[in-house]
């Protein structure tokens, strides 16, 4: 939605880094003692209790919050543009509990971790931007880099993240169990959130990618997760959702076939524009909200959906790709085929998931639990968008005065891909610094679901 303006402060430092100041002059400029976050109050925690409707319209604000202090092995990132995922919608319920549990826990660990636990806890686990400070500590990385970052918060003292990031247990989702998240003008990660950002692509596209994305190749091409091989037929719940979308694209790339199962016919149209064949709609099954909790009509799902990808591709899926949580979890447990493998990474419909075991364990499938990305499965990531093999899902972009809208959009499933926010990003289409390559690649292939998610004032 070419034209979106954002409410980017005027300060010199902003100023700066739009016109392209050289590193040395934007370390030269003071970094402002307040700026604009989307940011949640501790006083509005029971502010649901017996709701029904959890609008995060009226828990999420948009003001000024103070800059905080910079560890040794943390970057300040001016964030130009971010992206709302469904994590964001969890801390603005305050469910499954309010996020400042988190932030009280990771305070315990004193030192620099006391910083997070803070009355108000600014959101986000997306974000696009340009280093602005550097931590004593950090080495490889610049004022002036332009970067994404990547929501793992890891402690690379532990032992477990040497082996796999997302194995420590002090391992968190910034932004979410994390104070100082992404959607505002200014942000502090530690530098191992830190992937380079792809040149060809504007602040708001480059926003959209690296927490659905990476958990998508994670669970999909990564060997931690189902390990799929050419010729894979692959099952994709939501498949025209912020994760879907990436799987669709990771499954094409890499030989498979993908079936994708979506809510409308809307979202069918904008998952061939991903290059989906083979699409279903949630109706064609009888798939309500109700299914999961009667294990006969589970079994009946399940047998209507399986004949349809037999019918459509010849034979049960391989893997299954699992997100949706309750509502599909029994079906995917049933219709993934004899040694098959149902990947998850979350449960945006219910925790606690019902299936018949006897589909599990006398047909040798199994369940693989699924997590973000480390940093390398970012890089990798990271590396198929800067070629172009891999492109944004993004749909629509909102500015930051106008984040509590765009989350409701989320909230409310009415979006397809992933929303859009501009933070320090004064209008879309700024930040392409390889032209040449954006052009090679073509406006309509870097776009393909432009436009098709309600857009600022639309709701």
């Amino acid at each position: 939605m070419p034209g979106v303006l954002s409410e980017a402060t005027t300060s010199e430092l902003s100023e700066a880094l739009l016109t392209g100041a050289s590193p040395e002059r934007i370390e030269r400029l003071p970094l402002p003692a307040e700026f604009l976050a989307a940011h949640l109050k501790a006083e509005d925690a029971d502010m649901f209790r017996g709701v029904e409707d959890k609008d995060v319209r009226k828990s999420l604000r948009v003001g000024r919050v103070p800059m905080p202090e910079l560890a040794p092995d943390e970057v300040v990132v001016a964030v130009m543009a971010s992206s709302i995922n469904y994590n964001t919608v969890w801390s603005a319920m305050f469910e499954p509990i309010p996020t400042f549990r988190f932030l009280s826990q990771f305070a315990r660990q004193g030192g620099w971790a006391s910083r997070h636990d803070l009355p108000h806890q600014v959101v986000g686990s997306d974000g696009a931007g340009v280093i602005v400070r550097v931590g004593s500590g950090v080495r490889h990385w610049k004022v002036g880099d332009h970067v994404v970052v990547s929501p793992a918060y890891v402690d690379d003292q532990e032992p477990a993240s040497h082996a796999d990031g997302m194995l420590g247990a002090e391992q968190r989702a910034w932004g979410f169990e994390t104070n100082f998240g992404g959607l505002a003008e200014y942000s502090v990660v530690r530098v191992n959130q830190l992937v380079p950002k792809p040149a060809h692509l504007t602040w708001e596209e480059a926003a959209c990618n690296t927490l659905c994305a990476g958990t998508a190749y994670r669970m999909l091409v990564s060997d931690r997760g189902a390990r799929m091989k050419q010729g894979d037929v692959v099952l994709v719940w939501g498949a025209a959702g912020g994760l879907g979308g990436y799987a669709v694209q990771f499954v094409r790339n890499g030989g498979g076939i993908p079936v994708g199962v979506v809510g409308s016919p809307e979202k069918a149209e904008a998952l061939r524009a991903l290059g989906c064949e083979i699409v279903i709609d949630r109706s064609e099954i009888g798939l309500t909200a109700d299914v999961a909790d009667d294990p006969a009509r589970v079994i009946e799902v399940g047998r209507r959906l399986g004949g349809i990808i037999r019918e459509r591709v010849g034979r049960d899926p391989d893997i299954v790709f699992e997100h949706v949580g309750r509502a599909t979890f029994g079906v995917s447990v049933f219709v993934v085929r004899r040694g098959g493998v149902v990947v998850t990474c979350g449960s945006s419909t219910g925790y606690h998931h019902l299936f018949d075991n006897r589909y599990l364990w006398m047909k040798l499938k199994r369940i693989i639990g699924s997590h973000v990305a480390n940093l390398q499965e970012q890089w990798d990531t990271n590396r198929l968008l800067e070629l172009g093999a891999v492109v944004p899902t993004m749909s629509a972009v909102y500015p930051l005065s106008d984040v509590a809208e765009a989350a409701r959009v989320v909230q409310t499933n009415q979006h397809i891909g992933k929303i859009a926010v501009l933070c320090g990003a004064p209008r879309t289409g700024l930040g392409v610094t390889d032209p040449r390559l954006r052009a090679r690649i073509g406006e309509d292939r870097l776009n393909p679901l432009r436009g098709r998610s309600p857009g600022p004032g639309e709701v």
